[in-house]
């Protein structure tokens, strides 16, 4: 419902946020990379946005240990959290990277459907080839499965590792990301995770893993987004021609 109310309020808000129909000028390549690159901004407000949730003591008690009640989830727990954190994560993520990276009437829509089958699949509980969501972006460096966010939710207040959603290169990238079980699922394991099974266990904490500073690429991300909004005189495609 916080999602629904936001997205109605910048609708009259906010004119061509929601791209027009036949507004579609870029042809197949350049919308697949634009539809990419878009996944891959919104895949890093969600990071941190997820990553602040559990370091910071606040954020962890009040917000998102609303949403890991579930140690061992199922798809229906995809949604069960408190409305603010619906929320944040929402402005986080589909419209910080629509403001940064603005899609077109269809790749929007189809980013808003795979991400809804991404979460209700890293839910599941179920990795395999039946998550066609995850199939789809395997082929992705550092590509993320569900087996990787079930061991997230197994580790309760505990689990610091594995924050991203879409793609998993941010985990990657910095240093939070775990194979989980991936020795025992077979062909779900991806080459990332067989790298870090021949690898030792790093488990040392890092400069962000303060409840302060884990806040800051937050800020700064949505301060961009602000930015860029304060740039666009808070409208993404204007109504009339320039004169």
């Amino acid at each position: 419902l916080s999602q629904f109310a936001f997205s109605l309020l910048i609708y009259y808000l906010l004119p061509g946020y929601y791209p027009a129909a036949g507004a579609v000028t870029d042809g197949f390549i350049m919308r697949i990379v634009k539809l990419a690159l878009n996944h891959y901004i919104m895949s890093f407000g969600m990071y941190w946005g997820h990553r602040a949730y559990h370091v910071n003591t606040f954020l962890w008690k009040y917000l998102h240990s609303i949403h890991h009640w579930a140690r061992h989830p199922l798809s229906r727990n995809t949604y069960q959290d408190h409305w603010m954190e619906n929320l944040i994560n929402h402005i986080a993520g589909h419209f910080s990277a629509q403001i940064l990276c603005p899609l077109d009437h269809g790749t929007f829509w189809v980013s808003h459907i795979f991400r809804i089958l991404e979460s209700l699949e890293k839910h599941s509980g179920i990795s395999c080839y039946l998550n066609l969501a995850h199939q789809t972006q395997r082929w992705l460096p550092f590509a993320q499965m569900p087996h990787h966010h079930d061991w997230h939710h197994e580790g309760h207040k505990s689990c610091n590792f594995t924050f991203s959603a879409l793609g998993g290169v941010w985990d990657c990238i910095f240093g939070t990301r775990k194979q989980g079980r991936a020795d025992a699922i077979g062909n779900q394991a991806t080459a990332h995770d067989r790298y870090l099974l021949a690898s030792k266990p790093n488990n040392r904490k890092s400069m962000m893993d303060d409840p302060s500073l884990v806040m800051l690429p937050s800020t700064v991300f949505l301060l961009l987004v602000a930015f860029r909004l304060h740039s666009l005189g808070f409208t993404l495609i204007s109504s009339s021609p320039v004169a």
